[in-house]
């Protein structure tokens, strides 16, 4: 039983693309889903050409939604999305069923950078939930079963955490995380 979804679009900007932009864009109205019903977190993710090995500007906010009909209001009901298709056009959005949250040991700490792994989910790979590892605030594993790819995004703590397996990192300008995350129970499952 899996009840959350992870959710992801990317805007890659021009290389030239002034970042403060978005630094200010979701200064402004970052606080808008600080109390959302159905979503567990938003981070505000940005990557900037140049910076910390990024060869892209980008603005790519990741969800877990706790609710399919608080994530189809947000896209198309006129739940904020709205917002980001009149200003950029209308991007591909990502998402994935969930398979495991956790909380790490640095919850309540402020978020400073994020770090992503998208890879092909093998046949018969283990489904296993995230581990807890220091500076860690959140951490999440979902997958898709149209391109059979698994995700694992983190939320840390510190500026340089420590994720070599990352295949994208980020730094956080914002996270919104108005309800505990609803995750399946940790215990393992197989792809098969």
């Amino acid at each position: 039983m899996y009840a959350m979804i992870a959710m992801q679009y990317e805007l890659t900007l021009p290389a030239d693309y002034d970042m403060g932009i978005i630094r200010e864009r979701v200064r402004r109205g970052g606080h808008a889903l600080d109390d959302r019903p159905g979503l567990g977190i938003k981070a505000y993710l940005i990557r900037t050409k140049g910076v910390g090995g990024s060869p892209v500007n980008q603005y790519a906010p990741f969800y877990l939604w706790n609710s399919a009909d608080a994530m189809a209001h947000f896209l198309v009901g006129g739940g904020g999305f709205h917002n980001i298709v009149r200003d950029f056009g209308r991007p591909p959005v990502r998402h994935w069923t969930g398979v495991a949250a956790i909380e790490g040991p640095a919850r309540g700490a402020p978020v400073r950078s994020a770090t992503r792994t998208v890879a092909p989910l093998a046949w018969g790979q283990e489904l296993s939930a995230p581990v807890a590892r220091p500076g860690l605030h959140t951490a999440a594993v979902a997958f898709d079963p149209h391109r059979w790819e698994l995700v694992r995004i983190a939320l840390w703590a510190s500026d340089e955490p420590e994720d070599p397996e990352a295949t994208e990192r980020y730094e956080v300008l914002h996270v919104s995380a108005p309800e505990p995350v609803h995750s399946a129970a940790a215990a393992a499952s197989t792809v098969s």
